[in-house]
């Protein structure tokens, strides 16, 4: 075989090789970066409900005892979405109850009714999430049996010793025979693909939640001690707002 034949087959032996590595290694990078945006989507999208859902309750409740009682009794994290500021804010308020309408005939089942409501979507956010999340810890699996199956395949000491034998060490500018010592090992280090982290490292875990129906008692125990301190006043200040939206 001629020499000019030779570095023809042993170009297009390492195009193929290179596509084939860095085509592999793109996949993966692509496939990352979209676990990186649906976190971001899911962040923004199941979070903003979930705290817009606790800080309703929060304003209601609006005691930090009452509020942390509600916490330990539906096995939320501690002060999740919590900042005593939230509680004062008549803007925060106004927004977080925009297009959600009280019922009931006494100021008493008004107040009532707006904590079990907010519970029952606070309950349907909540799975919703948690949904999400499996489907990101399932997605993380994926990428790092990727990972591994990738390294597996193209151990890169291993292809640039390949290469090394396609060249010729003699020629000047030769990539194989200027090669130095160790640098396989350098250029791995530096295009390691590192394995995907954890959904939990960049967004909050979140406990199923009991069902109403089972918590009803102890909710309604927490209801009554703060309609008894603020009920009146926030109903009255609820009710001004939706008369305020209706006009």
């Amino acid at each position: 075989m001629s020499p000019d034949i030779h570095e023809v087959l042993a170009y297009e032996i390492k195009k193929e090789i290179a596509d084939r590595y860095f085509g592999f290694r793109k996949l993966i990078e692509d496939d990352k970066l979209d676990f990186v945006e649906r976190t971001r989507q899911y962040s923004f999208i199941l979070e903003k409900r979930i705290s817009f859902d606790l800080i309703r309750i929060y304003i209601i409740l609006q005691d930090a005892d009452l509020i942390h009682r509600f916490l330990t009794l539906t096995g939320l994290p501690e002060n999740l979405f919590y900042d005593p500021y939230l509680i004062q804010s008549a803007t925060i308020r106004q927004r977080v109850f925009s297009g959600v309408r009280i019922h009931g005939l006494t100021h008493a089942g008004r107040f009532k009714n707006m904590v079990f409501d907010c519970y029952g979507r606070l309950e349907v956010h909540v799975a919703e999430y948690r949904t999400k999340f499996d489907e990101l810890n399932k997605y993380r699996k994926e990428i790092n049996e990727e990972i591994e199956t990738f390294y597996r395949k193209n151990d890169l000491g291993s292809i640039m010793d390949f290469l090394k034998s396609l060249g010729d060490p003699n020629k000047v500018g030769s990539m194989e025979g200027g090669m130095e010592k160790g640098m396989a090992q350098s250029m791995e280090a530096k295009m390691r693909i590192d394995p995907q982290l954890p959904p939990e490292h960049y967004l909050p875990v979140i406990p199923p939640l009991p069902y109403l129906a089972s918590i009803r008692p102890a909710l309604k125990e927490l209801i009554h001690a703060a309609y008894e301190d603020h009920g009146t006043e926030l109903i009255r200040l609820l009710s001004r707002k939706d008369r305020q939206a209706a006009r």
